[in-house]
């Protein structure tokens, strides 16, 4: 068998919660996108080092004005959280909570990389669930500190009646800042093993990943620590995630870094079982590269370049939308080679903009380019392009009425825009640009525009890129247009032009 080098992390984007299967001779991974549309991503791999997005779960969770950005309303740091990924019986299951919906969600499908995926709620929330197919039996453990376990119809549609749904144990509360979280649950030789992550008031005083087993469902459970590493990275531990085994029964772990304002990102990591515990690492530790017995495969890229060269208003897997889209206001067809974003809505912040395309930003640099035909704007919109989190900065036009201005914008502090500088334009197209630098947590976006794309010129202000939890997410880069006084106005995206490691 071909060998295949995996370099950690695998990748340097926000990839959160993941939970990783293997069917087969193929790897399946999915990972919280919270507010972002399409949701909950599936990706696929044959080597565990390159991985491809094959589909979504949901193309949208709910229709309200929360989801759907109208009036002030977001899901920002909510949405689907933390999903469990399962392949029982010939068919695949994703299940999560919604805490703004405070709701749990069960999708099922026989087909995963084409098929339609089923959907069941239950009222009620699911801190981090782990599903758990036990024979004909179907259990959801879950929780924070205080941990449970409630069963649900063999059909995984509903709660049991009568079923087991209990305190399954309570986890260390001493010198515990986080008490256990984020179950992954398996039975692996008749016992039972539920993988935590933790946080330490003392110590290393980091995440770290903790391991419960027993050889019975409902317990009693031992403990033990089996992963507390932090590659290096300011202390900051690689915890949470999933165990799982490659064809030859090699066994690994993917868990997750928080990695400041790029997001937290996934590494790939052997498994040693000694004494019949998961140990995580070699000799404790995260290695940078592994040699691998799976084959070679094609590098899929995670974020792209886009012509927008489209016969069908389909976006690419890569791109998601900042919240429920509003599909009648954005088209490739209207002007083909063309990303057209209409407005429909007033708001007064690129936070609470209707269809903003947006794509993960990477470590340890990376640029995005864009050509925007402003043409068609009306007086009051806002159009460009966004380092997007609760700490945002943008580069776009805005139309007076006098004409156009570009201008940089951030966070006033409140959620509206505080213009950094403004410059004035006339033309009627505009290059924009943004460079980020995540390396070794700078944290820093500039800000370019351009009459010709080949002379830059910077505008406003360095953003300091903050990681906030209102978001939990990493910074995306984000296309939008938005009105403020009135509607209809529209811009047309020729193309956005990404480079990963260039500055």
């Amino acid at each position: 068998m071909s060998k295949t080098i995996l370099t950690n992390p695998i990748m340097w984007a926000d990839v959160p919660d993941v939970d990783v299967i293997r069917v087969g001779t193929v790897f399946y991974m999915v990972s919280t996108t919270m507010h972002t549309m399409p949701g909950c991503p599936i990706m696929k791999s044959e080597n565990l080092a390159d991985w491809e997005i094959i589909g979504y779960v949901f193309e949208t969770l709910e229709e309200n004005d929360a989801h759907n950005l109208i009036d002030g309303k977001s899901i920002y740091g909510e949405g689907s959280w933390a999903a469990s990924l399962r392949y029982h019986n010939e068919t695949f299951y994703v299940c999560f909570s919604s805490n703004d919906m405070d709701r749990f969600y069960m999708y099922q499908t026989k087909n995963i990389e084409s098929g339609k995926w089923k959907r069941s709620t239950f009222e009620g929330r699911f801190h981090d669930p782990a599903l758990l197919f036990d024979e004909n039996r179907v259990f959801v453990i879950y929780g924070c500190g205080d941990i449970r376990i409630t069963e649900l119809t063999e059909d995984a549609t509903s709660i049991k009646p009568g079923g087991i749904n209990q305190l399954l144990f309570v986890t260390e509360k001493e010198d515990i800042g986080l008490r256990c979280e984020g179950c992954h649950a398996y039975k692996i030789d008749g016992q039972y093993y539920l993988l935590f992550i933790e946080w330490p008031k003392s110590g290393n005083r980091r995440r770290r990943q903790v391991c419960y087993r027993s050889d019975l469902l409902l317990g009693e459970y031992e403990r033990k620590v089996i992963f507390d590493d932090d590659m290096g990275y300011h202390n900051k531990g690689i915890a949470q995630g999933a165990i799982f085994d490659s064809p030859d029964h090699e066994w690994y772990a993917m868990l997750f870094q928080d990695h400041d304002a790029v997001g937290r990102i996934p590494y790939v990591l052997p498994v040693n079982w000694e004494d019949g515990w998961p140990m995580i690492g070699i000799d404790g530790k995260a290695p940078r590269e592994l040699e691998l017995n799976m084959p070679s495969s094609s590098k899929w890229p995670l974020v792209i370049s886009d012509d927008f060269d489209y016969k069908e208003d389909i976006l690419t897997l890569n791109w998601q939308w900042n919240h429920n889209p509003d599909n009648k206001l954005w088209s490739f067809t209207k002007r083909p080679g063309y990303l057209r974003l209409e407005t429909g809505h007033l708001t007064n912040s690129v936070l609470y903009a209707p269809n903003t395309l947006t794509q993960r930003t990477e470590g340890p640099f990376c640029t995005g380019i864009i050509m925007m035909d402003i043409s068609n704007m009306k007086t009051g919109d806002h159009a460009g392009l966004a380092a997007l989190q609760n700490s945002f900065g943008t580069v776009g036009i805005k139309a007076g009425e006098k004409g156009f201005d570009v201008v940089m914008c951030v966070n006033s502090g409140d959620g509206s825009e505080e213009v950094v500088e403004n410059i004035p334009f006339t033309g009627n197209y505009i290059y924009l640009k943004i460079q980020f630098n995540f390396d070794d947590s700078l944290d820093l976006a500039e800000f370019f525009y351009s009459e010709n794309g080949e002379d830059w010129s910077k505008v406003g202000r360095p953003l300091q890129m903050k990681y906030t939890l209102d978001h939990f997410m990493g910074y995306r880069i984000g296309l939008f247009n938005y009105a403020t006084t009135q509607i209809g106005g529209y811009v047309d995206y020729d193309y956005f032009h990404y480079e990963r490691n260039s500055i």
